[in-house]
């Protein structure tokens, strides 16, 4: 059951199956049945199903000849300007086989691409329309080039919510003959923050420690700080008593091996939690987004979370 990697075991293969990108999905899928689809730039975040996206509408365009009329390419690993000198445009320039006139070319990552290789992509695009079309695919659209991006018919695409993300997982949850917790389901979804890609990961690590899921299982998997834990520090802190959440944090951060900057990210979703004032709440939001900054930085994590707490006691005090 383990043996395959469940991301690509369960990766949708018809638009019907894609969760969560509905008014994207009906786009694609009427350009695609109409066998005439443009250059293409998919933009957003990670695991939201960029590249199942390009992968399917492949497979309906050629059907079993898809992977003959089909290049991918990792742009991030393969960025310079020979790549599309070479590679790109020796398949671009080639007919394709079936009843479909042109080939597609998927770029994975495309943002990695360096600026010169953009302005070569920008040329062969133009000049091999006819038998090619291109599906660029990116976390960041602003580094795609104007030129490229006037060419092109944009699809953002956006972070998964629950409901989304926990249709996809339960089709895999009755595959694999697992029981999932309610609550196991909510910090899977956390931990992944509507990467579904993540989400599966953390499901089939759990799935090798045992088939019954719970919340206990998946939080030792993800290691991330228990929102429980989080509050008893916060709790201390608001209540004046600095020495006992400094011990708890620091006992939070050895004991389970929590990096600074997931238990940041900890304390921002609880902040929203604790019974203070919306005022209040608004400048310890602040004061975590500098102390996030700071350790990204470099400095010290332990001393910057050291410093959130005081600013927490501060508050409890109304001195904040």
């Amino acid at each position: 059951m383990i043996n395959e990697i469940w991301t690509e075991k369960y990766r949708p293969s018809t638009f019907s199956e894609i969760v969560g990108q509905q008014e994207i999905v009906k786009r694609i899928e009427s350009l695609t049945k109409a066998m005439n689809i443009p250059h293409m730039l998919f933009a957003g975040p990670a695991g939201v199903g960029k590249s199942t996206m390009a992968l399917i509408v492949v497979k309906e365009l050629f059907g079993e000849n898809w992977r003959e009329n089909f290049l991918e390419l990792n742009a991030s690993d393969e960025r310079g300007i020979n790549v599309i000198r070479e590679k790109v445009k020796n398949f671009a320039r080639t007919k394709s086989l079936g009843k479909v006139p042109f080939k597609v070319i998927f770029l994975d990552e495309a943002d990695a691409l360096t600026p010169e290789a953009q302005q070569a992509l920008r040329r062969t695009m133009e000049n091999f329309s006819a038998t090619c079309r291109f599906i660029l695919s990116c976390n960041y659209s602003s580094k795609i080039i104007d030129p490229i991006q006037s060419r092109c018919a944009i699809f953002r695409f956006k972070l998964l919510e629950r409901k989304d993300i926990e249709k996809y997982l339960r089709r895999i949850i009755q595959a694999e003959k697992l029981i999932v917790e309610d609550e196991a389901m909510e910090i899977i979804y956390e931990g992944s923050e509507g990467d579904c890609r993540r989400a599966t990961n953390i499901l089939q690590s759990t799935a090798a420690v045992s088939p019954n899921i719970t919340a206990e299982i998946v939080s030792t998997v993800i290691s991330n700080a228990k929102p429980k834990d989080i509050r008893v520090v916060l709790d201390y802190a608001l209540s004046g008593d600095f020495e006992r959440a400094r011990e708890k944090l620091l006992d939070i951060m050895l004991k389970e091996s929590i990096s600074g900057q997931d238990v940041i990210k900890s304390i921002q979703k609880e902040i929203w939690n604790l019974p203070i004032e919306p005022e209040i709440k608004v400048k310890l939001t602040e004061k975590t987004g500098e102390i996030e900054f700071r350790i990204i930085e470099g400095s010290d994590p332990f001393i910057q979370l050291q410093s959130l707490l005081a600013s927490f006691v501060l508050a409890g005090l109304g001195k904040g």
